[in-house]
C-alpha cells in the first residue's frame, strides 16, 4: 500500500460549498476512484488558510495516474473549479507532500 500527501487551496468564502459538494460525492466518481485502487482518501480542511490536506492510501497496483483521462473526473473539476484554485484544464492546483515522520 503507498500513500500520497498533497495540498489543495480552497478560495476564501467556499468552505461550505466545498463541503457540500463532497457530503454528496458522486457514486460514479467514488467507484473510479475505487477502482483505481484508492482505498482511504481524506481531506482535511484548516479553515484559516483555506488549504486543503489531502491523503490517499492506493493499492500497489493502483491506476491512479490514468485517472485525470476519465470523463468523470474532468466533470468534477469543473464542477468544483469556481472554489478552488485550478490549472487551465480545470484540475486542481496541488502541491505534493513529503512525508518526514510515521509512527505506526
Amino acid at each position: 500500500m503507498q500513500e500520497i500527501a498533497f495540498t489543495m487551496r480552497l478560495k476564501p468564502g467556499n468552505e461550505a460549498e466545498y463541503l457540500r459538494r463532497h457530503d454528496e460525492i458522486w457514486p460514479e466518481l467514488a467507484i473510479a476512484l475505487t477502482e483505481a485502487g484508492i482505498r482511504d482518501y481524506s481531506i482535511y480542511l484548516d479553515r484559516s488558510t483555506g488549504t486543503l490536506f489531502a491523503v490517499q492510501k492506493r493499492a500497489d497496483n493502483h491506476t491512479a495516474d490514468s485517472l485525470p483521462q476519465l470523463p468523470v473526473v474532468k466533470r468534477w473539476w469543473a464542477y468544483m473549479a469556481d472554489l478552488m484554485d485550478t490549472h487551465p484544464d480545470n484540475s486542481p492546483v496541488s502541491l505534493p507532500l513529503e512525508r518526514v515522520f510515521h509512527l505506526d
